[in-house]
């Protein structure tokens, strides 16, 4: 049985309330980042990713939650992430778009 590699905005929403130490990481794009985006979030593109990779070592050992606008992308994040030795990257299932739904209408759909 494979480990997972999602989690959902409600899981991200509970730890971000109780001080969980995790990196958030938004792997959008710095404009979509400041359409909208969840306080707390560290921006780092997929599109920089590999070339900015060094920035992330110090959170190698600690958990990385990805997201993106619906969730393809930091998914793909999260398993280059693991693939690099990030073993405890996942991705936000549904994205900020989710995000916006469930639990916080005051960030923008776009």
């Amino acid at each position: 049985m494979t480990e997972t590699v999602v989690t959902d905005c409600e899981t991200v929403k509970r730890r971000l309330d109780t001080g969980d130490a995790f990196l958030l990481l938004d792997c959008r794009e710095a404009d979509e980042y400041e359409t909208a985006r969840i306080d707390g979030a560290q921006l780092l593109p997929m599109s920089r990713l590999q070339e900015r990779l060094g920035e992330l070592d110090v959170h190698r050992d600690r958990d990385v939650i990805v997201y993106c606008h619906h969730g393809v992308r930091s998914l793909r994040v999260a398993l280059w992430l693991r693939e690099n030795g990030f073993d405890r990257a996942v991705s936000m299932a549904g994205g900020i778009d989710e995000w916006s739904q469930q639990i916080d209408a005051s960030v923008p759909r776009y």
